[in-house]
């Protein structure tokens, strides 16, 4: 393993880590060895997983995952991305995950070192992309760029994902490890539901973080409590080190994977305790060296790089209406003068080849080549100028991501599911579909119907982030007789705008997959029919209660029996056989 004190970073958009040819070329070796049965799977799993290789539930198939940190992404690591999913994927696709990663499904054991070093030689890194390690950093996608930050955190959030990628005190933690970032205490990178949080705070004139911990979603959904109300940009490595330290040794989480997270061990014992806990790890030798991050920090002007003003830029014409609606639902503003940030609405999160290197050569043209994922699946266009708005507006029709509704009701999220997960219970990504198929003919107009969130995950690990929707769906499985179906618990009153963070209550209903566009439907016209005026989708559900929605849903939970004409209500979303559950091993806790 590399010296983590001695490598060199720069500060090159695309070296944001360092991708070792080294560690590819192992993985290549150990692979082949895999193949020709000089390794037990149980065996291989580990050292796979460090390089961001996972297993999927169908059989001798990899998803490869790639870090993104902040989101951040460049023409040329689009084009790789299109060329790995256009040579090896089986679907012709990648997919954006809740994390800001990039995943790529399908893809044979035997194939997969040559698509990381696809990858690699764009300054790609899939290093801890899984396992018990620390994870991707993610980060606010409008940082540096909107109005009321204190400052940019980009460059700590660099910083410390330098820091931690191959750092020898975060390759076998308990569990994995999540951080965020975010500009403002709008939080649009919700810190509220990670391991470590970081909101930039100045106290004295001093930069710096107030830090949150403990949070997460899945079993015990929990919003991180404040661990530090500042620690100065000088010493928030050092905070880090002390959380981490403190996690990796506790044992008793490793007796119970799945309640192996950081968030069990702040619940037990308090956020007081863990603070003195903090307190006392802070006096161990190993807090004595320096923990300043100048040598790490990720610090580049894009700014300085932003695309000059061309002399003429083509007008709507006939397409006002349509461009118009697209700049009210999708642009905004940068606090730089002249310059807006576009949303692209990626539907179900997946992009084909010609979407990728289409993004590529918008962002070359017309974004100085910045772009950065977000946590809600899309894409965020950086530096555009207002000028160009129309041209980039068409060049996302032709690539069929015009969309309007960024984050809004037709913004529907999901995780892949039973397409690829091992844990998955449920198709999510076909549920995914027909809520958008049935919310789009719904044909909804109403500005605060519009606001509403919905997600859905295939399990309860909530990596669709069904807690904080305002509405909300994760897989499970009923039965009628012997026959089993797909269904789904539903959550409501979930929420995560303006830094206003809340966990969905789950209703006391089980529904048939096949009745969720349903049950979204009742719910909606529930809502719009019963509210006061101005009144928002959470507060007419604080102020009617999970009763009065469980009951108008109630008729939609009982599929009917088993028959012929019946028959449809037995297969889920997306699929042509019978249902079946069919739940493996995840490998996130190995």
């Amino acid at each position: 393993m590399p010296d983590v004190e001695t490598l060199v970073y720069t500060n090159e958009p695309a070296l944001i880590l360092p991708v070792l040819e080294k560690e590819l070329q192992d993985f290549q070796t150990e692979a082949h060895r895999m193949l020709n049965g000089e390794w037990e799977e149980n065996q291989f799993i580990g050292f796979r997983l460090k390089q961001g290789v996972y297993g999927q539930r169908q059989p001798n198939v990899q998803m490869i995952r790639v870090k993104l940190p902040f989101g951040g992404v460049t023409p040329e690591q689009m084009d790789a991305f299109a060329e790995v999913a256009e040579r090896f994927a089986p679907l012709r696709k990648g997919h954006i995950t809740t994390r800001q990663n990039i995943q790529l499904h399908h893809i044979p054991l035997a194939k997969a070192a040559e698509a990381l070093f696809v990858l690699g030689k764009a300054g790609l890194s899939t290093r801890e992309a899984c396992g018990n390690t620390v994870r991707n950093v993610t980060g606010d996608p409008w940082a540096g760029i909107q109005e009321g930050e204190l400052f940019d955190p980009t460059p700590y959030a660099g910083a410390f994902a330098r820091f931690w990628l191959r750092n020898p005190l975060s390759q076998l933690l308990p569990r994995k490890f999540k951080v965020a970032f975010t500009g403002t205490d709008a939080d649009n990178a919700i810190t509220g539901i990670h391991d470590l949080g970081f909101i930039p705070r100045i106290q004295d004139g001093v930069k710096g973080f107030e830090v949150v911990v403990g949070g997460g979603l899945s079993i015990m959904a929990r919003n991180a409590p404040v661990l530090a109300p500042f620690v100065s940009t000088d010493e928030y490595l050092r905070l880090s080190e002390a959380v981490v330290r403190i996690f990796e040794k506790a044992d008793e989480l490793r007796k119970n994977r799945s309640k192996a997270r950081l968030k069990f061990l702040v619940h037990r014992v308090g956020i007081e305790e863990f603070r003195r806990m903090v307190d006392e790890e802070l006096k161990g030798d190993w807090a004595n060296k320096d923990f300043r991050p100048d040598r790490l920090l990720y610090i580049h002007d894009e700014e300085k790089n932003a695309p000059p003003r061309k002399p003429l830029y083509q007008q709507p014409n006939g397409d006002m209406a349509a461009f118009s609606a697209f700049v009210s639902a999708n642009v905004r503003a940068q606090r730089q003068q002249g310059f807006s940030a576009v949303e692209v609405k990626v539907t179900r999160g997946d992009l084909k080849p010609e979407q990728f290197r289409g993004i590529a050569t918008l962002m070359r043209e017309y974004c100085g080549g910045y772009a950065r994922m977000t946590v809600g699946q899309n894409i965020v266009l950086r530096w555009v100028r207002d000028e160009s708005l129309f041209e980039v507006f068409q060049g996302l029709r032709d690539l069929g991501l015009a969309d309007i509704g960024a984050q809004g009701i037709t913004d529907v999220v999901s995780c892949p599911g039973t397409d690829s997960c091992k844990l998955g219970i449920t198709a999510s990504m076909g549920l995914n579909q027909a809520i958008q198929d049935r919310v789009e003919l719904m044909d909804v107009t109403d500005a605060l119907t519009r606001k509403i969130h919905i997600k859905m995950s295939g399990c309860p690990n909530s990596c669709g982030q069904h807690h904080i929707a305002n509405i909300g769906f994760h897989g499970a499985a009923m039965k009628v007789g012997p026959q089993q179906l797909p269904a789904y618990h539903m959550f409501v009153g979930g929420s995560y705008d303006n830094g206003n963070l809340r966990m969905a209550t789950q209703l006391k209903v089980r529904l048939p997959a096949k009745r969720g566009p349903d049950a979204v439907e009742r719910v909606v016209k529930f809502y719009e029919a019963g509210r006061q005026p101005g009144e928002e989708f959470n507060a007419f559900f604080d102020r009617v209660g999970a009763e009065a929605f469980e009951t108008a849903i109630e008729d939609l939970t009982l599929p009917g029996d088993f028959t012929d004409d019946n028959r449809q209500m037995f297969i889920d979303w997306s699929r042509l056989e019978l249902y079946q559950l069919q739940r493996g091993e995840g490998e996130c806790a190995i």
